[in-house]
């Protein structure tokens, strides 16, 4: 294999998770040129990975079809040996199939794997982890079964937060995209109280979590509670996590920032489940959920905007009485 292209163009989250697939193949094939293509924004995240030669982007403002044409022309100059697509959605598939690649992989799910070399099944909720399934993939030539994500910040990203490891710390990634997937605010007041007595606590996020961020911040005054949304980028955000006495994160892209830099980490679970395969990967890591059963838990692979019974009793109910 001389030119391989990896394909996942979904969440943040999602592409950390495709990181080990990309180490496997650069070590399975070393002399290879590994191509990755991911959603526009999330390059950032393969920034210093020396298993990548090239990454392109997908920006779907320009146009979904606009993009696939453009896209399908460049990876037909590129002449892939592979290409291996992790999303399960139309576009990726479409790209697969028109890019010219000798060989294509990707899941059964894609509306277009039918025109796939290869394509194997993505069960969710038996407990298989997302890293062991994008891993399956390539299990033809050789590769482990599961391995840790990576994420390389820089020299410059690690100075940026230099002055925030003074003493211990915690870092709180209170956001989600979807809003049953967040541990609900007056629990992480309650968690920002009894942290903020240990060491400094540093809330997370983008610049549109800073309102959340500061409601946390302001309820819990004449403490050590910081607000640095919109302050740090990914990898800048990754390099303080990995310094981290304890980071606490949402079932949402900061867990998995966690686990490629095997910090230790507290992983809330509200309606979704571990058992979806997205569990943190670190060596110190703990999850923590709703203790009763609740019937309608899970309610969703992804979340909800709001609680569809109107009671949240799946993110109300996580006691943090030993955090």
């Amino acid at each position: 294999m001389k030119r391989i292209l990896l394909i996942q163009t979904a969440f943040l989250g999602d592409v950390i998770l495709a990181t080990p697939l990309i180490a496997e193949l650069k070590r399975l094939f070393p002399k290879s040129e590994i191509s990755v293509l991911v959603k526009k924004g999330n390059e950032t995240l393969l920034e210093n990975n020396p298993h990548i030669h090239e990454v392109f982007t997908f920006e779907k403002s320009k146009g979904k079809y606009t993009e696939v044409i453009r896209l399908v022309r460049d990876f037909r100059k590129c002449q892939f040996d592979l290409a291996i697509n992790l999303h399960r959605f139309g576009s990726s598939g479409l790209i697969t199939m028109l890019s010219g690649a000798k060989k294509t992989i990707g899941f059964a799910k894609n509306p277009f794997s039918f025109a796939y070399s290869k394509r194997l099944p993505h069960a969710i909720g038996e407990g298989t982890h997302e890293v062991a399934r994008n891993l399956s993939l390539i299990k033809e030539f050789g590769a482990v079964e599961l391995r840790r994500p990576e994420l390389y910040p820089s020299q410059a990203n690690m100075d940026k937060v230099k002055s925030f490891n003074e003493g211990p710390f915690f870092c709180f990634a209170p956001a989600s995209v979807w809003f049953t997937k967040q541990l609900p605010v007056e629990k992480w007041i309650e968690l920002a109280q009894r942290k903020s007595t240990e060491g400094t606590v540093y809330l997370l996020g983008g610049k549109q979590d800073y309102d959340l961020c500061e409601q946390i911040r302001t309820s819990v005054p004449n403490r050590q509670i910081i607000n640095l949304c919109g302050e740090l980028n990914l990898l800048e955000s990754a390099a303080l996590m990995s310094s981290a006495t304890r980071n606490f994160v949402n079932d949402s892209g900061p867990l998995h920032i966690a686990s490629a830099m095997n910090a230790p980490v507290t992983a809330f679970f509200c309606s979704t489940i571990p058992e979806f395969g997205f569990g943190p990967l670190s060596d110190d890591s703990t999850i923590l959920q709703v203790e009763e059963k609740l019937s309608c838990r899970p309610c969703g692979l992804h979340g909800h905007a709001s609680c569809p019974k109107g009671d949240f009793q799946c993110g109300l109910a996580i006691d943090l009485s030993h955090e």
